[in-house]
């Protein structure tokens, strides 16, 4: 009856040894590189007030999100599925400065659905987010840095998507579509449904030139979409032209920084559309399905906490990135294990401390446990000889 006490939710995963330690390792590896950019390390809480966590992104993270109520005070709680409405609070409404504001993050999310980054229901997130600069430069930074994040991890087969939510948005208006109108489109365009867009275009009977643009959306995608929209979206209104624009821009210039990534165009890519007010990126392996990190431009995600600023980030999860990385456990591969006797004696303790400010691992045998030194991973034990402590092989 009580066989099973061991087993997990779907999606839900224990890390163990080793693979806790390179996690561990590559966490340190990962806040250290951000710091020495400048970003600051905030720590969310991992429950917070529901209307809290789901400003500015409600359809997105609501259905990710699992909700109870508070006992303390009836208000409705939630678990964080992302920590970027939690950062955006912290800029807003505790750090308060007009100057640009660097902060980074790491921690465990929850969503209530699967199919996120590597498939896990509880992603270990790190991420990045630059508030108060709106340019071209502050994109670029954060593109910079989500794809060194991902050379950090080992990951250096990979290409840069991007896109812009102004496009498809942009058209929308043009077009004179209510929200669930929108909406269904959205939907149907995510898919790439080609057959179901026509089917409710044609019962939206919009006006020629829109529909035959929202059509082309679907299929703009790949290195030269940048080219094919200048003709097929030819006739949309201002903001969808500054947009594609804004793309070409932050294309060229990532590659004068990035040379040798390859950067592909998907004008139909919509993440985060909801809250999303600009360009949104994500880099991909070409033997993976998944994206492998994500972000892009949330301006108006603060206004909720009483200051709306330019904002743009990225984040990953750290479990996938293992997963991947071909060199990540590189670090744990030479550690050397050492045995060493039960003793006070001062000598074996200078050279315990000796040893492990080296940075090996010394392991202290305790009286009566098994004999079996390998199965500690232990190669070397310390022994007292006539000329004191030394390393004997096992």
């Amino acid at each position: 009856m009580h066989k099973d006490r061991w087993l997990l939710p779907a999606g839900i995963e224990e890390i163990l040894p080793p693979r806790a330690q390179v996690i561990e390792y590559l966490s340190r590896e990962l806040l250290d590189l951000y710091a020495s950019w400048g970003y600051e390390f905030v720590i969310p809480p991992l429950v917070d007030y529901l209307d809290s966590l789901l400003t500015g992104t409600g359809r997105d993270l609501d259905p990710q999100t699992f909700k109870f109520t508070d006992q303390l005070s009836g208000r409705m709680l939630g678990t964080r599925a992302d920590m970027t409405p939690q950062v955006a609070r912290i800029d807003a409404h505790h750090l308060r400065t007009d100057a640009p504001t660097r902060l980074c993050y790491l921690g465990t999310v929850l969503h209530a659905r699967g199919g996120d980054f590597a498939g896990t229901r509880s992603p270990l997130q790190i991420g990045a987010e630059l508030y108060g600069h709106a340019g071209l430069e502050s994109e670029v930074e954060i593109l910079r840095l989500m794809l060194l994040t991902l050379e950090t991890a080992g990951i250096r087969d990979l290409y840069l998507d991007l896109g812009h939510v102004g496009i498809f948005r942009g058209l929308a208006r043009q077009a004179g579509l209510d929200e669930p109108r929108e909406m269904e489109l959205f939907d149907a365009l995510q898919r790439k449904a080609i057959p179901e867009l026509e089917t409710l275009l044609d019962a939206y009977r919009l006006p020629a030139a829109p529909a035959r643009m929202m059509l082309a959306l679907a299929m703009l995608d790949g290195n030269d979409a940048l080219d094919r929209a200048a003709t097929e979206l030819a006739a949309a209104t201002p903001p969808v032209r500054a947009a594609i624009d804004h793309l070409r821009w932050l294309a060229d210039e990532t590659r004068n920084w990035l040379p040798d990534i390859p950067v592909h165009f998907d004008l139909a890519e919509l993440r985060g559309y909801h809250y999303k007010t600009g360009v949104v990126f994500a880099a991909f392996v070409p033997a993976w399905g998944r994206e492998i990190a994500r972000g892009g431009r949330y301006d108006d995600i603060g206004r909720v906490f009483g200051r709306s600023r330019p904002a743009v980030g990225f984040s990953t999860d750290l479990k996938c990135l293992l997963r991947l990385g071909t060199s990540i456990d590189e670090p744990y591969r030479h550690v050397r294990r050492i045995l060493a006797p039960w003793s006070p004696d001062p000598d074996l303790q200078r050279e315990i401390e000796r040893l492990r400010r080296e940075g090996h691992q010394v392991i202290t045998e305790l009286p009566g446990q098994a004999k079996d030194t390998r199965a500690l991973g232990c190669r070397e034990r310390l022994e007292q000889t006539d000329k004191g402590w030394a390393l004997v092989a096992v």
